[in-house]
């Protein structure tokens, strides 16, 4: 079996994106919570690409943060300083190459669907016996408007691409169009690239004629290709379908690990989520950034989680939203609650109704089940936080921290001036403002002393409707 030659692959990611209306540069647009070219990169590493080099112009800096942030020295860098069509980018980038032999897959940096499969099958098409240096991708459409055509001799041989643009009226009724993705011999690139010349519509070194110089060494091989897969992004309306391409294929991923998604048309999970078996994600969930679910764990309706760690069996009940944060084995959070970065939940806690944290942990089988707020605590285990109760964390210039200690009881209404702390098996009792630390084992009691007056409650209705009657009398003329 001959050994395919060293890949290396050219991503072209200089243009602005005038469409797209932005001052984001187009390829960093996100697809799934990743810049667009990052699913380009991933594509070309998956095929095997021992070197990347992605040629950049317009915001230039931005990309180059952007991709070496999550690349690190896998990718390089070509800069195309003047915009003069895709075979001056490619020229741009071979000097990067200049001592690379073997085959160069070309890519662009706005087609995220493209999989790594496609650049596999153009490198057995381009080895296969009797083919040319190069192999280009292509696909069928019944209105390849703005594409690229597919040119053929009598015999079915590719002989040319010829941009919309420049085509005659009868070559613009050809279906088959250029896909922009290429795989050529480094060799072959290397001479056929200074013989481009500028004559066509818009004055540019068209990459695509390339394959009209193949003519001369065995002809381009085409292979044709999902439409679906290889579309580009040229403005908003097209990143949302693209998008919505790259969720059914997250979904349908998930699906196949064990993962129940049980309406993979509204599931919204980004790119570097990781989701265990027997997990759960009910219709219109959303997971960002590095969210990772626990097997068994269950995502009720509704819920947006970023960057949030989801032990197994835990339980998040409809639209709970958390940001950076932990939720333990066992766990049950929601409906409608809301956990701020650093907030740690340990196993078989309960949060629940209309409940928000921030910076602050909870350790196993605590509970706050209703209308409260934790801000900047800890809290013990087995702690019983009542409805009402605020952690009153802030003065105005600084945060300070509640400390609730294992077994105490905070009846419902309270206020915890901090910094405080409650002891171990302490009670707070219902509505006491508690300004003072309160040791174990005590009961704190901080209401005003209630005073009943008798029979006043008729008088006071009494006094109350003559001040309303006498308002609503007419003045005199």
């Amino acid at each position: 079996m001959t050994t395919a030659p060293p890949l290396a692959a050219i991503l072209l990611a200089a243009g602005q994106g005038t469409r797209m209306k932005s001052a984001l540069p187009k390829v960093l647009h996100p697809v799934c919570g990743l810049p667009m070219v990052s699913w380009t990169v991933q594509a070309a590493q998956a095929a095997g690409a021992s070197r990347i080099v992605v040629v950049v112009g317009h915001g230039r800096a931005q990309v180059e943060a952007a991709l070496r942030a999550r690349f690190g020295d896998a990718v390089e860098f070509a800069v195309q300083s003047e915009q003069r069509g895709t075979g001056h980018a490619v020229a741009c980038a071979m000097e990067t190459l200049a001592d690379f032999e073997g085959e160069v897959a070309i890519l662009c940096g706005d087609s995220p669907l493209l999989e790594a499969g496609a650049l596999e099958a153009l490198r057995a098409a381009r080895r296969a016996p009797g083919a040319g240096p190069v192999a280009v991708l292509t696909g069928e459409l019944d209105d390849p408007t703005g594409y690229g055509r597919i040119l053929r001799d009598a015999g079915g041989r590719v002989i040319g691409i010829r941009e919309h643009k420049d085509a005659t009226a009868e070559e613009r009724t050809i279906r088959e169009w250029n896909a922009g993705v290429y795989v050529v011999d480094a060799a072959f690139l290397r001479r056929a690239l200074p013989n481009l010349s500028p004559r066509n519509a818009q004055r540019e070194l068209y990459l695509t004629d390339i394959v009209e110089a193949a003519r001369d060494e065995g002809f381009a091989v085409a292979v044709r290709w999902s439409a679906e897969s290889v579309i580009g992004v040229n403005d908003r309306a097209q990143l949302a379908e693209v998008e919505a391409v790259m969720r059914r294929r997250i979904a349908r991923r998930l699906g196949e690990s064990g993962v129940t998604v049980r309406d993979p048309a509204t599931a919204y999970v980004e790119a570097d989520v990781t989701v265990e078996p027997d997990a759960v994600l009910e219709p219109n969930v959303t997971l960002r950034g590095r969210t990772h679910i626990g097997a068994g764990a269950r995502i009720d309706v509704g819920c947006v989680l970023d960057d949030v760690r989801v032990a197994q069996g835990a339980l998040l009940k409809p639209y709970t939203v958390a940001h950076r944060s932990r939720i333990g084995e066992g766990a049950q959070v929601g409906p409608f609650s809301h956990l701020r970065p650093d907030t740690d939940l340990g196993p078989e806690t309960h949060v629940g109704n209309f409940v928000e944290l921030k910076k602050t942990s909870m350790g196993r089988g605590s509970k706050a089940n209703h209308l409260a707020y934790l801000g900047d605590g800890i809290v013990g285990e087995k702690v019983n936080v009542g409805a009402g109760t605020i952690f009153c964390n802030y003065d105005g210039f600084q945060k300070h921290t509640t400390v609730l200690e294992d077994g105490s009881f905070i009846g419902s209404d309270s206020q915890l001036v901090a910094p405080v702390r409650i002891g171990k098996g302490a009670y707070v009792a219902t509505g006491t403002t508690v300004t003072r630390d309160v040791p174990d084992d005590a009961l704190a009691v901080g209401r005003v002393k209630q005073s009943n007056k008798e029979g006043y409650a008729s008088r006071l209705r009494a006094k109350l409707k003559a001040t309303v009657d006498a308002a609503d009398k007419p003045r005199d003329a």
